[in-house]
């Protein structure tokens, strides 16, 4: 299920979402539709869309170069798995297997280990001589997967794992691009005191275009458009949107 919340900054939306919900923040995925910086003669805020269901790609806590940092403060510590990549329960067997056997029938065999596991949360990696093919265009092919083998981590009876899925250190390489996507588009923005429309991104990608452009005092986020695929666009603070 999905729920809009605002608040004045991203903080207090999620505090709010997590009071009305009932919920522990880790219990739900949140997604930036907006930001909007204090001014002269207006109020900032935040506005943010909270899905209580497992999908599997973003959270608001979650980076992929945090990945394998400890989490003390939540009560327990990260388990890297440098030297550990075989499967170490049945769960882990399961999902590498049904990863290996779905790439197989797409005829692009490949090698599935473990990547990383965390509380809630475990990382598969492929290794395929057609990578290229199982990323797709922006990432779509692999997100396709990865949708995928959160359906199936369900049906296994485990709702409350997320499942990453990764190949050829794709998310990183992605996550790292995007960052510099969004400081280019900013400077553009703040040259030119217009806006610029990005391309269709996925949950994740847009919440990173928004949080690495959320201390810039004069440039500003929104997302567009309806779908999973939406699209963000970057603007100068004050300019009149239609």
């Amino acid at each position: 299920m999905e729920f809009e919340f605002e608040g004045k900054t991203e903080k207090e939306a999620i505090d709010r979402a997590a009071e009305e919900l009932g919920l522990e923040k880790d219990d739900f995925d949140v997604e930036i539709l907006e930001t909007q910086k204090t001014g002269l003669f207006k109020k900032g805020y935040v506005r943010i869309r909270v899905h209580t269901g497992n999908t599997g790609g973003f959270h608001n806590k979650t980076r992929s170069d945090n990945f394998n940092r400890s989490n003390s403060d939540k009560g327990f510590v990260n388990k890297t798995v440098f030297g550990e990549p075989a499967p170490q329960d049945e769960f882990e067997q399961k999902m590498a297997d049904f990863t290996s056997g779905l790439i197989d029938r797409m005829g692009y065999p490949g090698k599935v280990t473990i990547l990383f596991r965390e509380k809630s949360k475990l990382g598969l990696k492929i290794d395929s001589g057609h990578s290229s093919i199982l990323i797709g265009k922006k990432g779509k092919n692999l997100d396709a997967l990865q949708l995928l083998l959160n359906i199936y981590a369900g049906r296994l009876g485990r709702e409350d794992t997320r499942v990453i899925l990764d190949t050829e250190n794709y998310r990183i390489r992605r996550e790292e691009s995007l960052v510099r996507l969004a400081y280019n588009v900013a400077e553009k923005v703040r040259e030119s005191r217009g806006s610029v429309l990005l391309e269709p991104m996925n949950p994740f990608d847009r919440w990173l275009i928004h949080t690495t452009l959320n201390d810039i005092n004069d440039v500003e986020t929104k997302s567009e458009g309806d779908g999973l695929y939406k699209q963000v666009r970057v603007f100068f603070r004050g300019l009149k949107q239609p």
